[in-house]
């Protein structure tokens, strides 16, 4: 019969007193390592489908989703995420009374990443920021992309972060951004000196 690996992984190898049998020895080796290899699959729903029956997940098995560029991990229990892939940057496009590059802090751009096993959107850049009103309001009531964030990138509820901002012609140090539910973000002023730019690097939400 066949004898187990040297390295104790379980991986049954054909001995010499077996019948001959090409097909399955190979088949031994290939059952063996296959469900230790890194598998690929389209997504989470294949995966799901594939792994049932005699190919049921076992703690330790891995699997990489092509779909979101995910490296996951079976506890015992349930599939976690262990590692992303090279996730590109966006750069929205700013309503109007926003411009790029705020204290030359670069374009405004995310991207969607993930840490510890859950996902998060990841900003950088600066933000020219201009107000009207009396009460100096930042322009388009706060909200500076044109557009809404798409359904994957926005938080399961609202996200408040501080963002750094000029400290030499307002009269703060920070300024509180919103990432709201329905994929709006919005610049909450307190009215006053309200600083021309705002850097956006380093804030980072949850989903």
């Amino acid at each position: 019969m066949p004898t187990p690996d040297a390295y104790g992984q379980g991986i049954q190898i054909w001995s010499m007193t077996d019948a001959p049998s090409i097909p399955d020895a190979i088949k031994a080796v290939a059952d063996g390592l296959i469900p230790r290899s890194i598998l690929r699959f389209a997504s989470a729903s294949e995966r799901g489908a594939t792994l049932v029956d005699d190919q049921a997940p076992v703690e330790g098995m891995m699997a990489w989703l092509k779909d979101q560029n995910l490296l996951t991990l079976y506890d015992g229990s349930s599939w976690s995420v262990v590692a992303a892939g090279s996730q590109a940057w966006t750069a929205p496009a700013l309503a109007t009374g926003y411009t790029n590059n705020g204290n030359s802090n670069g374009t405004v751009r995310w991207r969607k990443v993930n840490l510890f096993g859950e996902d998060a959107i990841m900003w950088s850049g600066g933000l020219n920021v201009t107000y009207v009103g009396a009460g100096s309001s930042p322009a388009n009531g706060g909200m500076f992309l044109s557009t809404t964030m798409p359904a994957g990138a926005r938080p399961t509820s609202r996200r408040t972060v501080t963002a750094a901002c000029s400290g030499v012609n307002s009269d703060q140090l920070s300024m509180k951004i919103d990432f709201n539910t329905d994929g709006t973000v919005t610049i909450v002023a307190k009215g006053g000196a309200e600083p021309p730019w705002i850097s956006l690097n380093n804030i980072m939400y949850t989903l």
